[in-house]
Parts: structure tokens; C-alpha cells; sequence
């Protein structure tokens, strides 16, 4: 089914100087500067690495393991760094010519104290392409104390870069810093590294993890013309099941188009496995996320909603004063829309994909995610809408995902799926 919109909307942004701000030098000399995010993530605390499971089909009964059952690929997560240098490698959605960083540390219980920052584009393998590192500042200082629950944007630093470059973010920890704000699915490797390297070419000896950390956003500034897409969704969004370092989730598929059609779109990827619409989980719920995930970040003119499957498998069960009733998720969806809307920015709702196989599934969860998705389809409630179940689900099976996308799991698309995905939009839409 093709992607249609309904509505159009006009947005204007307003700049405002607050006096007595610490400024860095030459760091406002160009108010009328269009940033606009160009990659990001989702942060939490991290997902235990005993539990070996994908999040994203809810917290009910773990799977029963199958051969074609892919292996969970949340990996450990250090329970804290000291003296460390982090590297962590970031696909530009749309490029430009100068960047700034931004650090979260909202989910921290502890100030994080910040050694040194640098960003360059990345050679491969860890390694940084020679001449392109930045040395990245604070209001013109190197070395920062973030206090829990607040976010750190650096000052802008030169640097030119064309859509899907990717870049590496190096972040010197000086001290303990107890258990890291981050995002666990990552799918991109990062490099660790002991002592202040982020100057270096390649890190020495480095570690590896899949996870990203305290790097929330990277924005830069990019013509008029350009804008961002927030992807905000679950496990599905988040990439489970596809291929790590190949860019096989629906939302780099998603840019890669843009960009491949010369559309200045950034799709930026705010999914995190086991999320909800209504109640925190793993992560706090789209709800409550909203307005840090999303509406915060700079030049975003489209919200991609494609969430409420693990509101249906945790609560959607059996009937009971807590249970989910398909009325509560589309009120939750309604609340994203007019929140959204609010700020000049239009939401796409994407349907809720087939998930029969699932131990969580019943037959109450299928009723709500049917009547669910008729209120997504239906004209007017979203400004647009890409029928991600019709996609995905078996023809002949219409409740469960085709065996070509099914990775074993029966929820979360491998990476011909979400090629399936990718490929669903209109992406005329997105020129509006």
C-alpha cells in the first residue's frame, strides 16, 4: 500500500538569546545557520547481557530457542569506564559543513566528568581519515562535568561531509564514571581504548562493543532545504535481527533512498527494544521520551511512528483492571500527533506488524493490533501512513510475517524485510 498524505504543515523558527549565557568565542557568529539533525539515538541504562533475548517481542515468556531463532545482539555493556577513550562510529544522514555533538547524560545517576571530545570522519576499522580530526569544546572549554539528567551540546567545529559519511565520536573518560547512559543496540562497532587517544589515528589495542554511549545526537549545518525524520519505535525500529556494521535497519535503508534521490532528509533512529507507548519498560515510553527523543533536536519536520506492539504483548493478554484496550494505545498515539503537531511537525504512522509464533501473541493482542491499525489506515488521523503490516505479512497467512523476512523469531524482520520496509515509502512526502 503506498504511503499518502493528508496534510500539510508550515513551521517557522524563532531564535532567542538568552543574556548572561557563557558564549565561546565566534560561537553565535552565524545566528541564521539551518542546523538540522543529522544522526541520533535513543538512550537508556543498559539491558542485562544475561537475559539473551530480544526485548522487542515484550517481557512475557522467554522464546523457545530454534535453530533459526537469531542470538541476541545486545552485548555486554562495562559496567563503568576510568582513564578510557571510547570511539564510537555514527552514519551522517545528510551532510554539511560544520558539526556539533551532543552528549546525554539524563539517565545518569552520577555527574559525568568529561576529559576530551573529538570527532573526524572515519577511515574504517576504528581508524580516522588523516586531517579531519576536530578537537570539540564546551563553551570553549575541553573538559566538562555534565550533571545527571542534562544534556551537553558542544560548540560547532568546521567540518565537511556528504550524506552517509560516517563519522567517529571519541570521548575521553577521565574517572569512574559509573554505569554509562546508553543505548544498547548499537549495531555499530565501538572502540575502547585506555588513556586519552581520541587525538589518535587508530585506538591501541582497542576493546570492542556494540553499544553506543552518553552520544545522544550529531547536528549539523546544512541548506535551508534540509530537514530531519525521527524514526520513534520498538525493537523492530531499533534494528533487531539485522545484519551489525552493514546499515540494514529500515531507517538507514530509508536514508540511503533519500539520499540516492538527492533529498536532503536525514532519517535519524530513536528505537529502542522493548519500548511502549504507554509505560516505561525498557526505556521510558514513547510518551515520556517524546519530547527529549524528538521534539529537541534540531530541523525535524517529520515523526515515522511505528510502536504499540509490546503495549499489546505485555498488557494486551487477558482482560483484567491493568489490561491494555486497543481505545488506551490509539489515545496514546493521539497524544503523540497533537504534541507533534504543537511544533510544526508531522507525524507518519506506520501499522503494527503481524507477530503470530510469538509466545506473548494471543488472541485478545491480535484484536486490539487489528483494531489498532484501522484507526492508523483510516484518512485523517495520521498526515500520512506507510502499511508496514501489509508489507511484511504472509498472504496466505495474513497474522503471520512472511517466512522470507522471519529471522526465526516471527517478530522482527531480518534484513530483506526491512529492505521490504525501506522500500514501502513515498518518498515525495518527505520533499513537502
Amino acid at each position: 500500500m503506498p504511503l499518502t498524505s493528508t496534510r500539510t504543515v508550515l513551521t517557522s523558527v524563532f531564535a532567542i538569546a538568552l543574556p548572561g549565557l557563557p558564549v565561546a568565542a565566534g560561537q553565535n557568529k552565524k545566528s541564521s545557520e539551518h542546523w538540522v539533525a543529522t544522526w541520533g539515538t535513543a538512550q537508556q541504562f543498559a539491558v542485562p547481557a544475561a537475559r539473551g533475548r530480544g526485548p522487542g517481542a515484550g517481557r512475557g515468556p522467554a522464546p523457545q530457542q530454534t535453530d533459526r531463532r537469531p542470538p541476541s545482539p545486545v552485548g555486554p555493556i562495562p559496567a563503568k569506564f576510568d582513564d578510557q577513550t571510547v570511539r564510537m562510529i555514527a552514519r551522517a544522514g545528510i551532510g554539511g559543513r560544520r558539526v556539533r555533538i551532543e552528549l546525554s547524560n539524563m539517565i545518569g545517576a552520577e555527574p559525568l566528568e568529561l576529559g576530551a571530545a573529538h570527532i573526524a570522519i572515519h577511515k574504517g576499522d576504528g581508524a580516522i581519515v588523516t586531517g579531519t580530526d576536530r578537537a570539540l569544546t564546551f563553551s570553549g572549554r575541553k573538559s566538562i562535568i555534565i550533571p545527571p539528567g542534562a544534556l551537553a551540546v558542544s560548540d560547532p567545529v568546521d567540518l565537511t561531509f556528504a550524506a552517509l559519511t560516517d563519522l567517529a565520536v571519541s570521548l575521553y573518560l577521565p574517572h569512574d564514571t559509573g554505569a554509562p547512559t546508553n543505548h544498547p543496540l548499537g549495531l555499530h562497532k565501538t572502540y575502547i581504548s585506555h588513556g586519552d587517544v581520541t587525538a589518535s589515528t587508530a585506538l591501541p589495542e582497542p576493546e570492542t562493543i556494540f553499544s553506543y554511549v552518553w552520544l545522544s545526537g550529531i547536528d549539523v549545518v546544512a541548506p535551508d532545504n534540509a530537514s530531519a525524520i525521527v524514526a520513534l519505535g520498538d525493537s523492530i525500529t531499533d534494528g533487531y535481527a539485522t545484519t551489525r556494521d552493514a546499515e540494514q535497519a529500515w531507517p538507514a535503508l530509508l536514508a540511503s533512498r533519500l539520499a540516492s534521490s538527492k533529498i536532503p532528509v536525514s532519517v535519524i533512529n530513536t528505537g529502542i527494544s522493548g519500548n511502549q507507548v504507554l509505560r516505561d519498560g525498557t526505556g521510558a515510553s514513547a510518551l515520556a521520551r517524546l519530547d527529549r527523543d524528538v521534539l529537541a533536536r534540531p530541523g525535524v519536520k517529520w515523526v515515522i511512528l511505528l510502536e504499540g506492539i509490546n503495549d499489546i504483548n505485555i498488557r494486551g493478554r487477558a482482560d483484567g483492571p491493568a489490561a491494555l484496550t486497543a481505545d488506551e494505545l490509539i489515545w496514546g498515539f493521539r497524544q503523540i500527533i497533537d504534541r507533534c503537531h504543537a511544533h510544526g511537525i508531522s507525524v507518519l504512522g506506520a501499522t503494527i506488524m503481524p507477530e503470530e509464533g510469538v509466545p506473548t501473541a494471543s488472541p485478545r493482542g491480535e484484536e486490539i493490533r487489528q483494531a489498532a491499525n484501522r484507526w492508523i489506515r483510516a484518512k485523517g488521523n495520521f498526515d500520512a501512513i506507510v502499511d508496514f503490516d501489509l508489507v511484511v505479512q504472509d498472504p496466505s497467512h495474513p497474522a503471520h510475517i512472511k517466512d522470507a523476512f522471519d529471522p526465526g523469531d516471527h517478530i522482527h524482520p531480518n534484513d530483506a524485510g526491512n529492505r521490504a520496509m525501506a522500500g514501502a515509502f513515498d518518498l515525495r512526502v518527505f520533499k513537502k
